[in-house]
């Protein structure tokens, strides 16, 4: 939705926190303001107008002394507005006002109330609080200049050659100068022996739909990233229902090397069948590896699997806002919690499945978060995640790992999700695309993507070079040649060890070949959909 940047303390220069600001112009190009308050702390926002167009510009006042910004979307606004706020005048229909209104009239003690995805700093006199969503949908940063003053951004860029130090503002937390961080996000499956519900389809189904309702609130039109993979197809089968019956047309998007990319293939197959307006996109490997140096400065990682899957999203977003279209519904985060990837088939036992879904939802904000949101923000686009929703967490994190683990139903993955939406009498997608076998995106483009990638990588890094890896770069050192050079490009923006310590690799766990694609598990065979439906190993 936007860019902020807050600067807690005096004396910063106003014309240089400006310019800084711009660095995220990207994220926010329909507006820019700032606001710098009697005590001189400085709020600065870029802004994507999505919710109240006319009167929502940031950053807000609330009812006395207290201002704000924000970055994101909080979905129950209407219904904290109408409750616990009822009492307080508002000076817009934004969504992102009520967050003002909580801190004036609970203190630091309101954070958990919010249903939404944000990053968002108030500013009170010299008090202040800064907070970020359960999961970390939305990225922020917090740092610490030579001279004492406190940053929050929403990237690493306005901040990074500012502060001494940096790092990455934990997800489900919000901090104060009186109680540095507090975390506010607390769910049961955290613990993962309270993971032991058995599957209940309906509540499933009706979980999901409930999460993908909320992300439609929009004064703006909204698509779906449509890969053709189970997880972006079932958010698209949902929406295109609720949207139907509001009499709405729904924009579907995919993206590929060509018309035969897997994933693009799958894409026209779910497309017809729901009918939305579906719109294919291509780019070229040369286009891709032309576009590396800018898209790692977007990103700010130089994590291999987020480089691959980021390219085709950042060519998928150009052409989506391009036709005005400013948010999409993505489907981040089934993998995770269902435990999707191909390597959680060898999991040694069901209690190593089940930590290693809680492990992989609680990373999400390193990687796929993290991509998603900065791929997509580099045009000014907003990706929305409803299987990250904290209702449906509740109802399928807490799914004991028996009823999710995928050789209990021959190896396929995300058995139970597929289950619960294999309606006959209603279908939601066509039984080959349910039952599709995972291509994690960066496949799913086009095999050929990653190779040729892999090969131009190893052309551009010399023998001599990988030899002085760990002297050039200690922390994270990277051991391929792709590696190297994502990290050379990374390193030549974000030269301080802080950034260098934001960044997590991805790495499968429980084989043998570490490579981060999906295809160097040994199961990424060609699924048979019977096989699945049946649950008989072949």
């Amino acid at each position: 939705m936007c860019g902020i940047l807050a600067i807690i303390g005096k004396g910063k220069d106003e014309q240089l926190v400006k310019q800084l600001s711009k660095r995220m112009s990207h994220r926010g190009p329909d507006e820019s303001d700032m606001h710098i308050t009697e005590n001189g702390h400085i709020l600065s926002h870029e802004r994507l107008s999505i919710i109240d167009l006319h009167s929502g510009r940031q950053p807000i006042q609330g009812c006395s002394t207290a201002w704000m910004v924000h970055n994101g979307e909080i979905y129950n606004h209407q219904e904290l507005r109408d409750t616990v706020l009822k009492d307080h005048v508002f000076r817009s229909k934004s969504d992102s006002e009520v967050i003002v209104h909580l801190y004036e009239k609970f203190g630091y003690d309101f954070v958990h109330m919010l249903d939404g995805d944000f990053a968002f700093v108030v500013v009170d006199g010299d008090d202040y609080i800064a907070g970020r969503d359960p999961l970390g949908v939305k990225p922020l940063y917090y740092g610490m200049d030579d001279r004492g003053r406190m940053y929050f951004a929403s990237e690493m860029k306005p901040i990074a050659d500012q502060c001494k130090t940096f790092s990455t503002f934990p997800p489900g937390h919000y901090y104060t100068a009186e109680t540095g961080f507090v975390k506010y996000y607390t769910p049961e499956y955290e613990d993962y022996k309270k993971c032991d519900a058995e599957v209940d389809y309906a509540l499933l189904r009706e979980a999901l739909t409930e999460a993908t309702r909320k992300r439609l609130m929009s004064d703006v039109p909204i698509g779906v990233l449509l890969s053709g993979g189970l997880d972006s197809s079932l958010t698209s089968s949902i929406a295109a229902r609720l949207l139907q019956d509001k009499g709405k047309e729904l924009h579907s998007f995919s993206i590929g090397l060509d018309q035969e990319a897997p994933d693009a293939i799958a894409a026209r197959k779910v497309a017809a069948f729901l009918g939305t307006k579906h719109h294919e996109v291509h780019f070229t490997i040369e286009q891709g590896i032309e576009v590396l140096d800018k898209l790692i400065w977007h990103l700010e990682t130089y994590d291999v699997t987020s480089v691959r899957a980021s390219t085709p999203m950042y060519f998928l977003s150009k052409a989506i806002t391009d036709l005005g279209i400013k948010v999409v519904l993505s489907g981040e985060g089934a993998d995770e919690v269902f435990g999707g990837y191909l390597y959680f088939r060898n999991a040694p036992t069901t209690e190593d499945f089940t930590k290693e879904t809680i492990e992989r939802v609680q990373k999400l904000f390193t990687a796929d978060l993290l991509r998603a949101d900065k791929s997509t923000m580099a045009h000014g686009l907003e990706a929305r995640v409803p299987f990250l929703d904290k209702d449906f967490l509740d109802v399928a994190m807490k799914i004991k790992g028996e009823e999710k683990l995928p050789k209990t139903y021959g190896g396929r993955e995300k058995y139970i999700l597929r289950k619960a939406f294999d309606t006959p009498e209603q279908p939601y997608l066509p039984q080959e695309v349910l039952w599709r076998q995972k291509e994690q995106f960066s496949d799913g483009v086009g095999y050929s993507w990653i190779d040729t990638l892999i090969e131009y990588c190893a052309s551009q890094v010399t023998d001599e070079q990988m030899e002085q890896a760990a002297t050039l770069y200690p922390y994270n050192t990277p051991v391929t040649k792709e590696a190297y050079y994502y990290r050379t490009i990374f390193h030549k923006y974000y030269p301080q060890t802080s950034a260098a310590q934001t960044v997590r690799k991805w790495i499968p766990k429980w084989q043998e070949n570490q490579d981060p694609s999906g295809r160097a598990n040994a199961a990424h065979v060609q699924a048979d959909v019977e096989i699945a439906k049946s649950g008989v190993v072949a």
